[in-house]
């Protein structure tokens, strides 16, 4: 298995309060308008479900599979050309304020690592900058 890790990043808000805001992915309506639409179409989300299609690697549907309250959300793809698992990570530094990790596993070869190692670098970086500006 293969992870990629984003940056941290604070978030000036509480931990319980980030945590909650993202573990209820239906919260991502607030945050939908500042999605390059150059690169994500087709939208939707409810509570444990976000569907989205991205170019070049099509639709990617990723499910919540795990919530550690306050600490960590874990999802799971359940469609995907390229199966993976993805962590948000919290920790609280102060009462309002916490820092935020993403994490991204996969299998892949090393052929296949070395041709999505940087996009999904760059994607993981871009990620946690949008989790970090949220108004939670």
């Amino acid at each position: 298995m293969s992870n990629f890790e984003s940056s941290v990043k604070v978030i000036p808000y509480s931990q319980e309060r980030v945590y909650n805001k993202l573990s209820d992915l239906s919260n991502l309506e607030a945050v939908k308008d500042r999605l390059p639409k150059d690169k994500v179409q087709d939208l939707s989300f409810d509570l444990d479900t976000l569907s989205f299609s991205v170019s070049p690697i099509g639709q990617l549907t990723l499910q919540i599979v795990e919530r550690d309250p306050c600490k960590c959300i874990k999802l799971a793809t359940t469609n995907s050309p390229l199966p993976f698992n993805m962590w948000i990570q919290l920790v609280e530094t102060a009462e309002e304020e916490c820092k935020v990790k993403v994490t991204i596993g996969m299998d892949l070869n090393p052929f296949m690592k070395a041709m999505v190692q940087k996009p999904l670098q760059e994607g993981l970086e871009k990620m946690v900058d949008m989790l970090a500006v949220i108004e939670y």
